[in-house]
């Protein structure tokens, strides 16, 4: 009787331990969970902001101090571009922002702190999985750019007129086949906010024409998301001037 005594309160005394332990757990009712480890930093503040309007608005606000990993959490109303924009304190390197499309759920950023924004990997978002392979293509056409921009300005110094026209055409060229894959791009993606993103960031100048064909093309949920709203707007200004 006495060990199915002892055992009875081992199991009592491991349930009211069970119990105290889930009631002091932190658990977060937001959206959106952050998370991330920034090799080599020590000591340093770190932001997460957006953009509201034209102005930067700071989310969250996270001191380092010993522990590289950071966390954070927060309401995400709809998936949008955000920012980690690192205060080393005492270094003034111009690689301290980089940016990562967020979307409800959970998201992890590594990087470390010699190269900040070129080493990071993030995952938890496919919109943001969606834009680096849409950068990855586009980073084909600005190298091309460079070339041709070499090229010209070596044709202005030896001042062959020719060059410099045969120059200008293949970089119309270059222009209209980058316009064209992001169109096509988000047109494809067109049932993530991605889409309406590229639209506004990228070919923004592009004819209306161009910017109604991706609008008319989103799902009804991206088209009443953060960017999806802000294209159906800039449109419709577009089209009051034109």
């Amino acid at each position: 009787m006495s060990k199915i005594k002892n055992m009875k309160k081992s199991i009592l005394g491991f349930i009211s331990f069970a119990l105290i332990f889930a009631c002091g757990e932190k658990k977060s009712n937001h959206n959106l969970e952050i998370t991330g480890t920034i090799k080599g930093l020590k000591k340093g503040t770190l932001y997460i902001q957006h953009i509201v309007d034209t102005s930067v608005i700071t989310i969250d606000t996270l001191i380092i101090d010993g522990n590289s990993s950071f966390s954070s959490s927060f309401d995400l109303k709809s998936p949008e571009m955000l920012y980690l924009y690192l205060d080393r304190g005492t270094s003034n390197t111009i690689d301290n922002r980089l940016q990562f499309f967020a979307e409800p759920g959970k998201i992890n950023v590594d990087t470390d702190l010699d190269l900040f924004y070129a080493n990071a990997k993030i995952t938890g978002s496919k919109n943001q999985e969606l834009y680096e392979t849409y950068k990855k293509i586009v980073s084909r056409f600005n190298e091309e750019q460079l070339d041709l921009t070499e090229a010209r300005f070596n044709a202005i110094k030896s001042k062959n007129e020719k060059a410099i026209a045969e120059n200008d055409a293949k970089n119309d060229a270059i222009v209209k086949r980058k316009y064209l894959y992001a169109i096509n791009f988000a047109v494809t993606n067109k049932n993530y906010e991605v889409a309406p993103y590229i639209a506004l960031s990228e070919i923004n100048n592009a004819t209306v024409r161009y910017l109604d064909t991706i609008n008319n093309s989103l799902s009804k949920k991206v088209s009443q998301s953060k960017y999806g709203i802000l294209l159906k707007n800039y449109i419709a200004e577009r089209k009051k001037t034109e």
